[in-house]
């Protein structure tokens, strides 16, 4: 069996990159951390950081220095969580939201890598989370 544990993102500093997730996802810095390697816990996944001496940023959408991962986080309150997520560092790129409500944001964090608030229809939020709406077979 096969199953993703880690998402690794080179960085120039771990800990300060982890500490934005932190915020953005609501959940702590792993203890272990430190300034070589930074980890959050996302259920059975980990998103990880990892220093990189000579770390050069994405120019997204320059194919010239393409984006190193992409990240969707799905929403439930789209213009909240752009609030939130600008005031944290965040920068906004494009956005894709249309008229109803629904589409997604893309943003950079502080260190350029693209990332995107999406709001999909059909997805209904409950205390465990977003359940996705049943798609024909």
């Amino acid at each position: 069996m096969l199953r993703l544990t880690d998402f690794i993102i080179d960085c120039p500093d771990t800990m300060k990159l982890a500490a934005f997730y932190s915020e953005v996802t609501g959940l702590p810095v792993k203890d272990s951390s430190d300034e070589h390697w930074a980890g959050i816990q996302l259920g059975e996944l980990e998103l990880a950081f990892i220093q990189v001496e000579d770390y050069r940023a994405p120019q997204w959408p320059d194919s010239e220095h393409p984006k190193q991962f992409h990240l969707d986080f799905e929403v439930d309150d789209i213009e909240a969580e752009q609030r939130r997520v600008l005031a944290l560092g965040a920068t906004l790129q494009r956005d894709c939201v249309g008229p109803n409500g629904y589409g997604f944001r893309v943003y950079t964090d502080p260190i350029g890598h693209p990332f995107c608030l999406c709001r999909n229809k059909g997805v209904v939020w409950t205390d465990q989370g977003p359940v996705w709406p049943k798609r024909d077979q």
